[in-house]
């Protein structure tokens, strides 16, 4: 017997389009906007009526009311159609029967489900549309709905809605979804629209609310409603800024991106990229319990993307990002939860039981489960609620509602009595952090020693398992895995989801024998999964995983020597990883607990202190340091004496401090005394003598005495040649030292001969994107600078800078001077406004991590100054240039090269605002004391030689201006060569600059 079917119609308004009008329910949203999506392209209008039950209507006049709809109503058929209220098969049979029976033609559907529906569904003909491609979906669809399919979908580029079975091509991280997910419709629109409606690059939303508002789920269930709409959507665990961006880096190998091994380089090529759109604009990013804005907002990406955080901590909205609170459930959304949970309750017991558990949904879920397992009422248990069990657990937060504790109380009562092993576990995951457990550490541990009740649940799988399982059926924990793009179930017990609201309860409820037992299990399980060579990248992803639970297991409370060597090698590779906020404040942590409980001058103490140090000075904080560095020589030389190695170790760090601060006579001082301690202790080719001979040189190079540092250099290099070979790390990096002293000597040929060779050794040995080989790659384009080869410099110093953000961040030294270089470059040779935005955030940095008056910032308004000359805003840049070389020559001396460049700029501003004889004045000041200082012949006392001829012939001295110019150019032309850039632009009277450079070590 074959069916009649009727096409779509117009609308009794006459409407010029035909229309359909979708039904859904929200949980397939995701097939409503595809489908409404393939029916525009044929030019067919849409309406879209999200599908709702509320209890108190009767079906049959919700399907009339729905049958008021324009033109043709398309049923999306699911179980959760027909789940809503909830209603039973039996009512939907009856209403269907007796509203679309009679008047089939009206209706049509699709079926996006394999589950059981109600029988009567069938006369709404209902087509599959699952276990198919996007294709053979569409063409199903189309013939449903007796439309043609004329091809129209490939006439229109804008990119829709993907077909719901098919994956985002990006996804990684995301929970499974929850099939007993109930409710939230309003707040999925509200979300849906402040994303969508959102300006590029503002698109960040926060979900806050109370612990177990479920705020998690809403977000998993937004991705699976929304997610065919974006290319990528990543979720990432954002409950620490280590784990944040250990897994938001996992995205650059799915994103294709060139990067290296280093997860910190790989963070921000994928910041990076999301940021451009490229190779995708349509992301999605969700970070998950970001519950400490301060830790993480500084990396949260900005793009055409979006970025949903769930959050207790409203404060995001401080952090430019929109906010949406998330309440308990409604109460009908709270029943009908129930219902779905425990199917043997009724409404009344639903209702009741919503009531007393202050319709929390994590409470919920919990109490719900068990009670559709016991034999208990409901009125039995709110009976047990309003008796109380333990005071002790209502303590536990003032976040918590008193029947959440109490309610917990009962359930763990429960575990106790079914699974006791079960509650050991839960005990046990207490001292991990809030969030995904790595069980598997506990399992993999030596087993030794363990108290017998752990040694049992431990060695015996059957009981493992079936502890897991029985925590998971009352939705204590979830079964997850929290390896970002692992698809398949991980095998049972590998990671463990627990709530930081149960955490914390399980936590307060522990007697104090099973806590010490318990905590010392899982100290000894971290220190055993320790891998050490934390200076290994290969390392690194299993340290990111160790460094949130330190704190829950309380490590820095341990006597126990493996577990303090494990926090030793956390603060190493939290340095070397370029945690440094988070490093130095383990570090303090760490110094501070282990002086009681080891005492002052144990060697674990001052091994802490170092690595504190170099994490706080990494982070900036040189003021900190300095006054950490000098206790700790005090102390050290009170216990020890000055030949002691830790002091000598103390001492060196403190130099690095003086030198960051421009303290550079005392920092000197330091290491004229502190090389020949080392030399005379360890001999003159021992490593830390060769470091210390390295500083001394670069802080003469600091203090502007060149030859000095080149001398010394020079003597490392050899010396490092001899012990360790032309190709060791520390060879290279002596080898960079002494071609930056030529090169600042004016020796540039030669410089640049011995860097061009040096960047080839460093990416054969240590990769290109090394920060080592980055400060090679810095100095060989500024070699290639002043030899002339201005193209090879140009897209050399935008490859450094790069490189530097996305290895170290914005505000290391080294990226630092990278992006003074660049800027200084692109004021002369590419674009003025590019180098006025780089200059400008430079100067900004550099005022926010040194002190008043430091050199760097002086140099750095004197750099500006050049940038506001040569955009005509002469009266400005004068201003500036005249207060930074008053500045420069308090800061560092008169004749240092840093003032005696200021002083060559300054004088080119007063000559083009007409201060000549005063131009002329400082220039001869300057030939003065650059000659005293640089010699005769050195490029910036040539500079100031040539501009001197130029006051000359502006105060109209022209015999005079004559001779000092043909004299500068002899020089030139000697020292550079005729046809040498510099010698080139003094023929032909270009007045010469002179560009800060600072000195990153």
């Amino acid at each position: 017997m074959s069916e009649t079917r009727t096409p779509v119609r117009p609308t009794e308004r006459g409407a010029a389009r035909q229309t359909v009008t979708i039904s859904f329910a929200g949980f397939n949203r995701a097939w409503a906007a595809w489908i409404g999506d393939r029916l525009e392209r044929r030019g067919v209008r849409v309406v879209y009526i999200r599908w709702d039950s509320p209890a108190e209507e009767s079906l049959v006049d919700l399907l009339r009311g729905l049958s008021l709809a324009e033109g043709r109503i398309l049923m999306l058929v699911s179980e959760r159609y027909f789940q809503l209220g909830p209603r039973t098969f039996d009512e939907w049979n009856a209403a269907l029967r007796e509203v679309v029976a009679p008047d089939p033609t009206r209706f049509a559907a699709v079926s996006v489900t394999n589950s059981p529906v109600p029988a009567a569904v069938a006369v709404l003909a209902p087509v599959d549309l699952t276990n198919m491609g996007a294709d053979e979906a569409e063409r199903r669809l189309l013939d449903r709905l007796d439309l043609p399919d004329d091809g129209r979908q490939t006439a229109e580029n804008a990119r829709g809605p993907r077909f719901p079975a098919a994956m985002p091509e990006v996804w990684g991280g995301v929970p499974r979804r929850n099939t007993r997910f109930t409710g939230r419709e309003p707040l999925l629109n509200s979300a849906y629209h402040l994303l969508q409606n959102s300006e590029p690059g503002a698109g960040v939303l926060t979900l806050h609310g109370m612990p177990g508002v479920g705020k998690t789920q809403l977000a998993a269930e937004y991705v699976y409603r929304f997610g065919s709409e974006y290319d990528v959507v990543w979720w990432v665990n954002a409950e620490s800024r280590v784990t944040y961006r250990r897994l938001l880096a996992e995205l650059s190998t799915k994103l294709g991106l060139a990067t290296g091994d280093e997860y910190g380089e790989r963070l921000r090529a994928v910041r990076d990229s999301l940021r451009r759109g490229t190779p995708f604009s349509r992301w999605l990013l969700i970070l998950d319990g970001a519950d400490e804005p301060d830790q993480i907002w500084d990396l949260v990406p900005t793009g055409p993307g979006h970025v949903i955080i769930t959050s207790r901590n409203p404060e995001w909205g401080e952090h430019n990002s929109k906010l949406l609170e998330v309440a308990v459930y409604d109460r009908d959304e709270s029943v009908a939860f129930i219902r779905r949970r425990a199917p043997r309750l009724s409404d009344a017991d639903a209702d009741q039981l919503a009531q007393v558990l202050e319709d929390l949904p994590l409470l919920l879920d919990q109490t719900a489960g068990w009670l559709n397992d016991s034999d208990l009422s409901v009125e039995e248990y709110i009976e047990l609620l309003e008796d109380g069990v333990d005071p002790d657990v209502v303590k536990v937060s003032a976040d918590f509602p008193v029947a959440f504790q109490t309610a917990w109380a009962i359930l763990l009562n429960k575990l106790r009595e079914t699974v006791p092993e079960s509650v050991d576990l839960l005990r046990l995951c207490t001292f991990f952090a809030p969030g995904f457990i790595p069980v598997r550490m506990l399992r993999e541990m030596s087993h030794d020693d363990l108290p017998e009740q752990l040694t049992r649940l431990l060695d015996d799988p059957l009981l493992w398992n079936k502890a897991i399982n029985q925590l998971r059926t009352y939705s204590v924990v979830r079964l997850e895995s929290h390896e970002v793009g692992v698809e398949e179930t991980p095998s049972p017990g590998e990671s463990l989801y627990l709530h930081r609201m149960v955490h914390q309860i399980v936590g307060k409820d522990m007697p104090e024998e099973d806590r010490r037992d318990f905590i010392d299990v899982v100290r000894r399980a971290l220190a055993e999964a320790d891998p050490g060579r934390p200076t290994d990248t290969r390392n690194w992803e299993a340290y990111a995983e160790l460094v949130p639970h330190l704190k829950y297991a309380d490590v820095l409370n341990s006597t126990d020597r493996k577990v303090q060597l494990l926090v030793l090698n956390c603060l190493r590779y939290m340095w070397w990883a370029g945690e440094y906020t988070s490093g130095w404040k383990l570090g303090r942590r760490a110094v501070t607990a282990w002086r009681g409980l080891l005492g002052e001058s144990h060697p674990r103490v001052w091994e802490a202190t170092h690595h504190y140090a170099n994490l706080l000075r990494s982070a900036g904080r040189f003021a900190e340091t300095e006054e950490l560095g000098r206790g700790a020589m005090e102390h050290l030389r009170r216990e020890r004496g000055e030949r002691d190695l830790d002091y000598l170790r103390a001492a060196n760090g403190l130099g690095a401090d003086l030198w960051s601060l421009a303290k550079y006579d005392e920092a000197l001082t330091l290491y004229q005394w502190l090389y020949p301690a080392y030399r005379e202790l360890l001999g003159e080719q021992d490593s830390r003598t060769l470091s210390a001979l390295n500083n001394l040189g670069f802080v003469h190079r600091l203090r502007g005495q060149y030859e000095e540092a080149r001398r010394i250099d020079q003597e490392t290099l050899e010396t490092r040649r001899l012990v360790l070979t032309g190709r060791h790390l520390f060879t290279l990096f002596s080898e960079v030292s002494y071609s930056v002293d030529l090169r600042l000597l004016g020796r540039y040929a030669e410089a640049e001969s011995i860097q061009a060779r040096n960047v080839r050794e460093y990416r054969n040995v240590g990769g290109k994107g090394n920060p080592d080989a980055l400060r090679a790659e810095h100095n060989l384009a500024l070699c290639q600078l002043r030899t002339g080869d201005r193209a090879s410099a140009g897209t050399l110093l935008t490859q450094v800078l790069e490189g530097y953000e996305r290895r170290l961040g914005d505000t290391h030294f080294g990226t630092l001077a990278a992006a003074v270089s660049h800027s200084c470059f692109n004021r002369e040779h590419g674009d003025i406004d590019l180098a006025r935005e780089t200059s400008e955030s430079v100067l900004a940095r550099y005022e926010q991590l040194l002190p008043d008056g430091h050199p760097f910032i002086l140099g750095a308004r004197a750099n500006q100054a050049l940038i506001l000359r040569n955009v005509g805003e002469r009266e400005h840049a004068h201003v500036l240039i005249e207060q930074a070389l008053a500045d420069m020559a308090e800061a560092v001396g008169e004749e240092h090269p840093y003032t005696l460049g200021c002083a060559v700029n300054a004088s080119g501003l007063r000559n083009l605002i007409g201060e000549t004889e005063s131009a002329a004045e400082l220039s001869r000041l300057t030939i003065a004391r650059a000659t005293d200082t640089l010699g005769r012949t050195h490029p910036l006392t040539l500079s100031a030689r040539v501009a001197y001829a130029a006051d000359l012939r502006g105060l109209r001295s022209r015999q005079q201006a004559e001779k000092v110019e043909q004299e500068a150019l002899s020089d030139l032309e000697a020292t550079l060569g005729k046809q040498h850039v510099h010698t080139v632009s003094a023929r032909s009277r270009n007045r010469p600059y002179w560009d800060f450079e600072p000195q990153a070590s």
